[in-house]
């Protein structure tokens, strides 16, 4: 049976890669759809030798692209996050490090037109509902991918990507605090539980023996602090009304650990099942939020940032990554009105991907044009 060829963009997006797609190229029922992923990315295998996954959980993401019926947004982006090799896909959460590519990636395949010398993306997450405006430098009818712009875990410089985030907070279970809680006791540890752009069960380092400084490798050395911490985000997960999420890779997990160096908080960032090597977009708006406002685990392990805007700086494993919060105090406590961050994207590849012809039912797919 004849293999099917998939258009598709491969992009560096922020600290994470992985192949873009047109919706429109894909199956439509998301089982089939999820075949085609395991497929592609080559999930299954700790290498993803037969595919175009890259081994590690920030490599197999995907994004999928289409143009938007909200009046107010130009593009929808619906993630995948393809597990590395357990064959499994999760349509739940969203990731802000694949959005870093998907103003350039709409870009590239015509689904907006560029507007000058920069060229605003007005994006929505299918995932969950949150809204972002990319400004993507452009010249000369493309984009600029070169650039002046570094962040902590890429190396060299490229064009700056900003993001701004917006109504992201409960963008999973619809409130800033799931349980209701400023914190939560789980198996004898306080956690913090909050959705702000991605669900989180947030802890101290110290309460798990643990420093927060520990690099990527001697926490994935550290398989007793695993055990321990998995069935406390099942639990957290219950309790934010997410239901069952031994599959699911939400709510995420994070430690926390006074700053080493110049920064706000000491973050580590966990996928649920590895280590994030740096640190999520996502995640940083989540664990900003949690260090802004008051009575959290995060209390008493910084100095509060004054004022709004806030920058708050989290030191993670590959340096630090800047988010500049603008919130209020309410009556209610804290409130987000939005999050802004620096990223960078490089177009690293296009073409076709192949994926077995039986994957797909031996569908012969017409091809979109590669611009």
């Amino acid at each position: 049976m004849a293999q099917t060829a998939i258009p598709f963009y491969f992009f560096r997006g922020g600290t994470s890669r992985g192949p873009y797609f047109r919706r429109e190229d894909l199956p439509e029922d998301r089982a089939t759809l999820a075949r085609v992923l395991v497929a592609a990315v080559g999930s299954g295998h700790q290498l993803n030798i037969d595919g175009i996954g890259g081994g590690a959980a920030v490599t197999t993401k995907v994004a999928m692209l289409s143009r938007s019926d909200s009046a107010d947004c130009d593009i929808d982006y619906f993630f995948a996050q393809v597990s590395v090799a357990d064959g499994l896909v999760d349509f739940r959460p969203t990731c802000g490090n694949i959005l870093s590519g998907v103003g350039p990636a709409a870009l590239e395949m015509g689904l907006i037109p560029v507007q000058g010398a920069q060229t605003r993306v007005r994006i929505r997450s299918v995932n969950t509902g949150a809204k972002v405006e990319a400004v993507v430098r452009t010249s000369g009818g493309q984009v600029d991918y070169a650039g002046e712009a570094a962040i902590d875990g890429v190396p060299g410089t490229a064009a700056p990507i900003y993001l701004n985030f917006m109504d992201v907070v409960g963008s999973v279970t619809g409130a800033l605090l799931p349980t209701g809680n400023l914190r939560d006791e789980i198996d004898g540890i306080e956690v913090t539980c909050m959705d702000v752009a991605m669900p989180i069960c947030i802890a101290r380092a110290a309460d798990f023996g643990l420093t927060g400084f520990e690099t990527v490798e001697e926490l994935e050395a550290n398989r007793a602090f695993y055990a321990r911490m998995e069935p406390i985000r099942q639990e957290a997960g219950r309790r934010m009304g997410l239901g069952d999420v031994s599959k699911s890779v939400t709510p995420k997990f994070a430690l926390l650990a006074p700053p080493r160096a110049c920064g706000t908080i000491t973050a580590r960032y966990f996928m649920p099942w590895n280590c994030h090597p740096s640190m999520a977009v996502t995640g940083a708006q989540c664990l900003a939020s949690c260090v802004l406002t008051p009575g959290t685990v995060a209390e008493g392990l910084f100095d509060p940032p004054q004022g709004a805007p806030a920058l708050v700086l989290i030191e993670h494993p590959g340096g630090v990554i800047d988010v500049t919060v603008e919130y209020e105090m309410g009556p209610d406590g804290f409130a987000l009105k939005s999050a802004g961050l620096l990223r960078t994207a490089r177009l690293l590849a296009r073409g076709e991907v192949m994926v077995p012809g039986a994957v797909w039912g031996g569908h012969v797919r017409p091809m979109s044009p590669i611009r």
